[in-house]
């Protein structure tokens, strides 16, 4: 069965390609929500020899070189400026191009959205890690940009007959989670976490989305010239949620993915019957407050 087409991916690409040149704007949210995702290697024991960077538009790879990790990138778009450290590869995100068991890690930073067969990607990502390989990856998930598409959808039909798809539609956690068991990954984990950001008007938030390369690339897209109030009509909806400083408020709310190349040597949940309590002795004799456990 073919994935469905929901994304214009030539469309994705130009989007990123206008993009890289404005990206400085930008680079702050994406250096914050690297950090929060590397943040979890803190906390990894086993050592990672070769990592690959998808999608990291030049902001993780040089956090895992620093971490003494040999590392590939690979980007959808050709980057604006190579790094001499790390060798880039132009690839479709969707058909890449490395053998099995080629890294130990694998981490997409706000880089799996865009994509029509996300089960195909992660099948493939899971197949280049070693056995026992880490993959992190952060995902814009809802309700991102869910003020910006009701006040759109107001506006539009405020002005016309309906409306016409407008925002990029994004998962839930809970689906995030089902992808990682559905493509074969071990002791997948799921949390979330949230970047607080604040806009003054309308043209500031689509400005930044320009710059990271996240405007429009919906299959079904209207091609037709917007309506010349539509954006000043969204805007005058975005104005009743603005604060006393004249800001309203456009969080990113991103799923944490964790999850591990499956491998022999992982913990396995035990079978039934290998239990040695019941859930009947564990409630009748819980464990007293302040006892080391």
């Amino acid at each position: 069965m073919e994935a469905p087409i929901i994304f214009d991916r030539p469309a994705v690409r130009l989007h990123k390609t206008r993009a890289a040149r404005l990206q400085q704007a930008v680079t702050p949210i994406l250096t914050a929500a690297a950090d929060i995702l590397l943040e979890r290697l803190d906390d990894v024991t086993r050592p990672l020899h070769s990592a690959l960077d998808l999608g990291g538009r030049g902001i993780i790879a040089p956090r895992l070189l620093k971490r003494g990790m040999d590392v590939v990138c690979c980007e959808s778009t050709p980057p604006p400026t190579l790094s001499e450290s790390a060798p880039t590869v132009c690839a479709d995100e969707e058909w890449l191009p490395f053998a099995p068991h080629s890294f130990d890690l694998v981490v997409a930073n706000l880089s799996l959205h865009w994509i029509n067969d996300l089960p195909g990607t992660l099948t493939q990502l899971r197949q280049t890690l070693k056995p026992d390989g880490l993959f992190l990856a952060s995902v814009p998930i809802l309700p991102t940009l869910r003020p910006l598409k009701q006040a759109l959808e107001m506006a539009e039909l405020a002005l016309s007959d309906g409306v016409s798809p407008r925002v990029s539609p994004l998962p839930t956690q809970q689906s995030c989670a089902h992808l990682l068991q559905r493509t074969g990954f071990a002791l997948p984990v799921v949390d979330t976490e949230k970047l607080d950001l604040r806009y003054r008007s309308l043209t500031g938030l689509i400005r930044d989305l320009r710059a990271a390369g996240e405007t429009n690339a919906l299959k079904l897209r209207s091609h037709i010239i917007p309506p010349r109030m539509l954006f000043p009509a969204a805007a005058a909806e975005l104005a009743a949620l603005e604060d006393q400083e004249g800001t309203f408020a456009m969080p990113l709310h991103m799923a944490i993915l964790t999850a591990w190349s499956p491998s022999p040597s992982q913990p396995k949940p035990l079978q039934p019957g290998q239990f040695t309590h019941s859930l009947e002795e564990a409630l009748k004799n819980p464990v007293p407050p302040n006892t080391p456990s």
